[in-house]
């Protein structure tokens, strides 16, 4: 990897190429399907956030398809490292650290001859985040510089942070802490210009499956007979499920440079649309909107999508950095996006039906 003094600079341009394939529906399940190869294949890896709904899915791919030669679990409650440990019967591969990404002093000792890292600890709930709005920022924002500094100085290779579309024109706490953190990981790389290690950020929306997910609270409240209640009978949003949000990753570490925030293409879903596939003909009911959350969800603003290009033969959107110093290139296989472009869960040219929810949810998410 080519490395450019700090003084100077880079203005990143775009590249074109014709023949771009366009994924369809239904390939919402293509995230199950296993890498040949990875740079994270046999690596020492760590995972923030180890234990949460992203991170167990992680851990499964990893274990079954990338033959680590270790794996280190970052996170700061004693309970669910033990939960997670007896699900993966104490697999000796596994290496279990308590400590909170506020520490930084304990992230150096974590880190310790690890090759890459996948930043995924967070706080997430938009409400709660209204109402502790610096407890956010110190773990989104001053922890997130704390992984950046703890990845310099241990010589980890490459690090993938984990992002959200509510990051996207923000208009909660929530957002606006992770759109800094994003900022942070990008600009980091100028900070480790001279250095080996590189950042990039995976941003993406609502995931199938996740802890907190939506679908079996409907399915709760379709089993006694109850309306469903939907914040805003118009809403939409992008869905991910695990496998395919673990499988971005990957490829996020095997395709980056440093200072990319990748988007994957997916389709988007009515809410409603969600409901009616859980609980076919159940009574739903408009309760408005919470604080900070939106009506539609974006992952590329119109401003980000002046630096958009499409990756992978249409599988990612690439947001390149507009200043590079440490020899960022323009992906040779990338298309810019239209003029204008912007990418909004209600303008998505792609839509996921009511029996293409249907057999996500009754898939293994």
């Amino acid at each position: 990897m080519m490395t450019l003094p700090a003084s100077s600079t880079q203005h990143v341009g775009l590249h074109a190429v014709h023949g771009i394939v366009h994924p369809t529906a239904d390939q919402h399940l293509e995230g199950r399907k296993q890498l040949s190869t990875s740079v994270l294949q046999g690596s020492s890896i760590l995972v923030t956030g180890g234990t949460g709904s992203f991170g167990k899915a992680f851990i499964r791919h990893a274990l079954d398809n990338l033959a680590p030669k270790r794996l280190v679990i970052f996170s700061r409650d004693e309970l669910k490292q033990y939960e997670v440990r007896q699900l993966f019967n104490d697999d000796p591969r596994l290496r279990w650290f308590i400590g909170d990404i506020r520490d930084e002093r304990r992230l150096l000792r974590a880190m310790h001859n690890v090759d890459y890292v996948v930043h995924a600890a967070a706080l997430k709930q938009v409400d709660t985040a209204e109402y502790n709005p610096f407890e956010f920022v110190k773990t989104n924002v001053l922890g997130s510089q704390n992984v950046i500094e703890a990845c310099i100085d241990s010589g980890v290779k490459r690090v993938v942070a984990l992002s959200t579309d509510k990051a996207s024109s923000p208009i909660n706490l929530y957002g606006a802490t992770k759109l800094t953190a994003d900022k942070l990981f990008v600009t980091g790389n100028h900070y480790a210009a001279a250095y080996d290690t590189r950042f990039a950020v995976v941003r993406y929306g609502n995931v199938m499956g996740s802890r907190g997910s939506v679908i079996p609270f409907f399915r709760k409240l379709a089993e006694s007979g109850a309306s469903l209640p939907i914040t805003d009978l118009r809403c939409t949003r992008f869905f991910i499920t695990l496998p395919q949000a673990v499988k971005m990753v990957v490829d996020t570490f095997d395709m980056m440079q440093g200072g990319e925030l990748l988007v994957p293409r997916i389709p988007s879903m009515k809410v409603t649309d969600l409901a009616q596939a859980i609980a076919p003909g159940a009574a739903m009911h408009d309760v408005g909107l919470r604080p900070g959350e939106k009506l539609h969800e974006e992952m590329i603003s119109p401003e980000e999508g002046r630096r958009a290009v499409i990756v992978h033969g249409g599988k990612y959107y690439v947001i390149q950095p507009d200043l590079a110093t440490w020899g960022y290139q323009p992906p040779v296989d990338g298309v810019p996006v239209p003029e204008g472009f912007h990418y909004r869960s209600d303008s998505n040219d792609q839509w996921h039906s009511q029996d293409d929810i249907r057999k996500i949810i009754e898939s293994d998410l």
